[in-house]
């Protein structure tokens, strides 16, 4: 399939590099980190008690889902609280967290295509998660970086698709999304009228009841040669009207 593709919206989070790895790793040290520094807090929530204390707090607090951000640090917070620990250590506890949570191991094809990618279109980050481009240290391939917590409302919701087309001056049919997700990304996307990308690295099957992604791979480095085969040249900017 050929069609115009004047802009990419990209998934961040088990797209340009699995999760999974990211999650173990923060909630060992955000655990360590209480046991050096909050005792009584790491000895009343360790790892799988801190777990069930974090989906209740995101449970009870719904209108919040679209900020992980504020559902951790209210978890965090209530964990000190309840444990008589001084709730201002919340802050220099999400610090050693949040560095963790930008600690990441990309994809093996994820950073060379995401130059090729970048170099053919602008790119923006569109993403649920709280992932910080800079500290990764991938800012220069994206346009900007649009999350749930600063829009307001999360995918699959149009408008954080509406929002990013807006900042990249691109009608929504001209803007392709690329995800790992099928509701969250593809379907989000196909309904808000992008084009959409199913990043399918692992072998699964579609399963969906009302539409298909335009485009299916099994790696960014498989988009990004399809860009180089059917997208528009990349206009050159320097050259005179």
């Amino acid at each position: 399939m050929t069609f115009p593709v004047r802009a990419i919206t990209l998934d961040l989070d088990d797209t340009v590099w699995p999760f999974a790895p990211i999650a173990a790793r923060i909630e060992r040290v955000l655990d360590d980190w209480l046991r050096q520094h909050a005792p009584r807090t790491a000895a009343r929530y360790p790892l799988e008690a801190m777990r069930a204390l974090r989906e209740r707090v995101f449970a009870e607090n719904t209108h919040l889902l679209h900020d992980f951000t504020a559902l951790r640090r209210m978890a965090l917070e209530q964990a000190l609280r309840d444990s008589g620990d001084d709730v201002a250590l919340a802050e220099p506890a999400w610090e050693a967290f949040y560095a963790a949570r930008n600690e990441v191991e990309y994809y093996p094809d994820s950073l060379e295509a995401l130059r090729r990618i970048a170099a053919r279109v602008p790119v923006a980050a569109l993403t649920n998660g709280n992932a910080d481009l800079e500290r990764i240290g991938i800012a220069e391939h994206f346009a900007f970086r649009l999350t749930s917590r600063e829009h307001g409302k999360a995918k699959p919701s149009a408008c954080i698709f509406h929002a990013a087309c807006a900042r990249l001056d691109c009608a929504h049919g001209e803007v392709l999304h690329v995800g790992d997700h099928i509701e969250m990304d593809v379907a989000g996307a196909a309904r808000a009228g992008l084009r959409s990308c199913w990043i399918n690295r692992e072998d699964r099957s579609w399963e969906h009841p009302e539409l298909a992604p335009d485009l299916q791979f099994d790696s960014l480095a498989a988009l990004a040669d399809w860009l180089d085969a059917h997208a528009a040249p990349t206009p050159d900017r320097t050259a005179p009207a």
